[in-house]
Order: C-alpha cells, then structure tokens, then sequence
C-alpha cells in the first residue's frame, strides 16, 4: 500500500481547509465521499456559512476538539505554507495539499515538524484506488 492511502487507512478525522458549501465544487465533492466512508470530517473556512453536509464550519484548526490526523488542503499553493504552519501549531498529524496543489515551502515546514506530507494528490481517489468502500 502507497504511504498516503496508508495515512487515509489509519485515519479518523480530517480537516478540511477551504471545504465548500457549493455542490459543485471538488471540495465539496470530496468531503461528501469522505464523510460517507465513515471519516469524521471538520470544514475550516471562513464563517461565510454555518455549515458544509451538515456539518458546522470552524475557521480554523485550532478550533477542532480532539487530534487532527490529516488537514486536507483545497486553497491555492501560495496559503499552502500558513496552513502547514497552523497544521503544526493544532499538534496535526498530517498535510495533505489536493490536486494541482504543490508547495515546497508547505512541504519544509510540515516534514521539519514531523507531519507526514502527501501534495499533489486527491484523497478520495486513493482511497478508491487503494482502499476497499468497506474498510479504511
């Protein structure tokens, strides 16, 4: 198994940075798969909106009670290094920058803190591609 569907197996819960409340972003589309594969799933965004799926919106990490075991990123490369300084300073446990999404400076300041670092890359097609609908 590939390390970042490794880090998805051993997950519990996910902090979504720049989650959406538009059905039509992939943002929105991926916190959806997530939730419904049983991932407890924390939307960080602007208090534009009170919730996404249901769930109530946090701005930032600090606000999620309980560890963070992956803080997945949907904002442009350049806001990739203050959220990897936010993931470290919320004790997370991993970065994970979505799709399009590489930032070497975000990826210096997590790996320097010990955070797993996975960029350039979808969480929920690794979990399609390497983890069965029934288990994680």
């Amino acid at each position: 198994m590939i390390p970042a569907a490794r880090l998805l197996a051993d997950a519990r819960t996910i902090a979504v940075v720049g989650a959406s409340p538009r059905p039509w972003r992939h943002s929105h589309h991926v916190m959806a798969y997530l939730l419904e594969r049983g991932y407890r799933v924390v939307p960080v965004r602007p208090r534009d909106c009170e919730e996404v799926l249901g769930v109530p919106v946090v701005e930032s990490l600090a606000e999620i009670d309980g560890p963070i075991d992956i803080v997945d990123v949907f904002r442009r490369a350049e806001f990739a290094p203050d959220v990897a300084r936010e993931a470290v300073a919320a004790g997370a446990g991993a970065l994970w920058l979505q799709t399009g999404i590489v930032s070497a400076e975000a990826r210096a300041i997590a790996e320097g803190a010990g955070l797993v670092y996975v960029e350039d890359a979808c969480a929920m097609v690794v979990h399609r591609l390497y983890l069965s609908a029934g288990s994680r």
